[in-house]
């Protein structure tokens, strides 16, 4: 479904070419999750607005469907990818309804099956009845969930997450995790995700990808991760995030007892 073929980005700055993305390779098949695991500035965004199109290739190829979409010498617009995103603010439009901004990419639909889609994607998504709130009427969860429903809503054949729990609590995005999974399931779509959070990967991704420094050290199920790690670095990144992500859930807890 999604390839990405020994990519390499970089940028200039004044104190000359930062090698973002070094030679990553990965495969993901259709149907599955795969998630870009690393510490915050490992390159794991910069791949994921590539496989967007809103970075250019130094080298290598991204291929959607074995379709070529970017390679040095070709790109293909990102408005031309077919894909869906969910950023981490969730961008939604604080002036339209819950309605108005899960439907605002269909506008090409009629009227009757604009409606119909969106009734399917509230309900898919647990949000049937919310129609007419506004966002800052909802909680950090259900502004998510109205986010997931908006970049599906299109029926995208790649769907893009950045960091999708970045603006909850630790509690609810514990909670949401598995359920958003669940959801994501249900719509059979092939979906790449970034996240720092060990246990968000582990709960979501049917293939896990450990990038640290630009490179994609390795990339397997949870599973093969967990029992059969690469090398000192892989396992080092996995302990890592994972003890901070129990400390500031042990942390935020005592704070309120």
């Amino acid at each position: 479904m999604l390839e990405v073929d020994n990519i390499s980005i970089g940028y200039t700055s004044p104190q000359g070419t930062v090698q973002a993305v070094k030679a990553v390779c990965f495969k993901l098949n259709k149907g599955d999750i795969g998630c870009l695991l690393g510490p915050s500035g490992c390159g794991k965004t910069t791949v994921l607005r590539a496989v967007a199109g809103f970075e250019p290739l130094e080298q290598g190829r991204i291929l959607l469907e074995s379709r070529e979409l970017s390679s040095r010498d070709r790109v293909v617009p990102a408005e031309e990818r077919a894909m869906g995103m969910m950023f981490q603010d969730y961008a939604l439009f604080p002036h339209l309804n819950v309605q108005e901004n899960i439907g605002f990419g269909l506008r090409k639909l009629s009227a009757d099956q604009r409606r119909d889609r969106v009734t399917e994607l509230l309900a898919l998504v647990g949000l049937a009845g919310f129609e007419k709130r506004f966002p800052h009427e909802l909680s950090g969860g259900q502004q998510q969930r109205v986010a997931l429903a908006r970049s599906l809503a299109p029926r995208p054949s790649l769907l893009l997450l950045d960091e999708p729990f970045s603006n909850l609590d630790v509690d609810t995005r514990e909670r949401l995790a598995f359920e958003l999974r669940d959801i994501l399931k249900q719509t059979g779509l092939t979906i790449l995700l970034v996240t720092h959070n060990h246990d968000e990967a582990f709960a979501l991704g049917d293939q896990i990808g450990v990038m640290n420094e630009g490179e994609l050290l390795q990339w397997g199920t949870p599973a093969s991760l967990t029992h059969y790690p690469a090398s000192e670095t892989v396992q080092t990144i996995l302990r890592r995030d994972s003890l901070f992500e129990r400390r500031q859930h042990a942390r935020l807890r005592g704070s309120d007892q």
